[in-house]
């Protein structure tokens, strides 16, 4: 029996009439990625059932292969082959300008836009998303931008990525429409949203939550009986080893579900790009842990008891 979302499962993008499935696919690694196309990744993603494919125009950059070239690749897929474009909600972000680092003035973002809708080779971003906040512009420009891209056509919704739950509320303060959604770091090695307002501010907000590296940047994933290092994410390889032998599920489905099982509903961003592990994802579908198995993997991951 095939697993994997369905129409009753999918989560909107706040009010802006998007709805994705309840797992994402993050593309940080495209560039550097060597052991499948390109198009044969983002097949395996759309074949278990994600429609949220997230991008960013600094992707590749880091990696030596150059500023926009994610975005690039991903262009070139969708050129190969244009009715993936169709099956999904193509998100992407900008506000990372090395060596700035950060810039969200009004004029960059426009013309950052511009610039990821050629190298993607397509007419409109589902969901722009402000990579990093710029503390040298004020969220009222950044919302004037960010509205001047969707009056224009050039983008359908806008998200955060990395903000603080005081700057998501800044800036819904001045935008015009609702922010579709908040993209954090958000993994059982990295629990800080659950206790900083992030999770908090978006349910208020009605916003969906972007869980990006939800493998603790690949450490959930490492071989079983094989040392981290590090004693508290090996503690938290020990309590979802527990649910996964218990779900017969892969480690990193438990990890997934773990993200899921949160009333706020966040999104992981599968990072691999892996066609197995890809695949692999699937599994959190069928991960029902109880309670008691969330709080002892949140234990683990806290180090110390809950209070």
């Amino acid at each position: 029996m095939v697993v994997g979302p369905t129409p009753e499962t999918r989560i909107p993008l706040g009010t802006s009439g998007l709805a994705v499935a309840p797992l994402g696919w993050g593309m940080w690694r495209l560039p550097a990625a060597s052991e499948a196309s390109p198009r044969a990744r983002v097949e395996a993603a759309l074949e278990i059932g994600c429609t949220l494919f997230d991008t960013a125009d600094v992707y590749g950059y880091h990696q030596g292969s150059g500023f926009g070239e994610a975005e690039r690749i991903l262009g070139r897929a969708l050129g190969e082959a244009p009715a993936l474009r169709e099956r999904m909600v193509l998100a992407t972000k900008t506000g990372i300008a090395p060596p700035a680092p950060y810039n969200s003035s009004g004029q960059y973002l426009i013309e950052a836009c511009e610039a990821s809708l050629k190298r993607l080779g397509v007419e409109r971003i589902d969901l722009l998303q402000i990579h990093r906040p710029d503390l040298l512009t004020h969220p009222q420009e950044v919302a004037q931008a960010l509205a001047q891209l969707r009056q224009a056509g050039k983008i359908r919704a806008a998200g955060v990525s990395n903000y603080s739950a005081a700057q998501f509320d800044a800036l819904r303060h001045y935008l015009t429409f609702d922010v579709a959604s908040v993209q954090n770091e958000f993994s059982p090695l990295a629990i800080s949203p659950l206790t900083d307002g992030t999770l908090d501010a978006a349910m208020r907000a009605g916003a969906a939550v972007l869980a990006w590296s939800p493998l603790g940047q690949g450490r959930l994933a490492s071989r079983a009986g094989e040392s981290t290092g590090d004693a508290r994410a090996d503690a938290v390889i020990a309590a979802l080893d527990a649910v996964a032998h218990r779900a017969r599920s892969p480690r990193t489905a438990v990890a997934y579900a773990w993200l899921m099982a949160h009333p706020a509903r966040p999104i992981p961003l599968i990072g691999s790009q892996n066609l197995t592990r890809i695949r692999e994802a699937r599994s959190a579908y069928t991960v029902h842990m109880t309670r008691e198995e969330w709080y002892w993997i949140l234990v683990a991951a806290r180090g110390a008891r809950m209070p």
